[in-house]
């Protein structure tokens, strides 16, 4: 089984259906609930979407979305090395090196 760490901007372009990229969103989101592949977020991943989706519905609305998500995404754990690891890496993007 293929093990991907899909991005906010994956599940925010199902989400608002964002015309050009909702149904690529849409099928990896659909492979994740069928279990064709493993997804992964992180911590800051997930925050980030929490304060996205905060400006468009009620605190109880972006708990559901969350851990509706959580049933079929696994978070990584992020520690010191990771921290590390990221800030010594190439990407220009700290929290894509996250």
């Amino acid at each position: 089984m293929n093990r991907i760490l899909v991005d906010s901007d994956v599940i925010l372009d199902a989400l608002f259906e964002r015309k050009e990229f909702v149904d690529q969103s849409k099928k990896i989101l659909d492979l994740c609930e069928k279990k064709k592949i493993h997804v992964f977020l992180t911590p800051v991943i997930l925050a980030n979407l929490y304060y996205l989706l905060r400006k468009t519905a009620t605190h109880q609305k972006v708990v559901d979305h969350l851990q509706h998500l959580l049933i079929f995404f696994d978070i990584l754990q992020i520690s010191k090395k990771v921290i590390l690891t990221a800030l010594e890496s190439e990407f220009k993007d700290f929290e894509d090196a996250l």
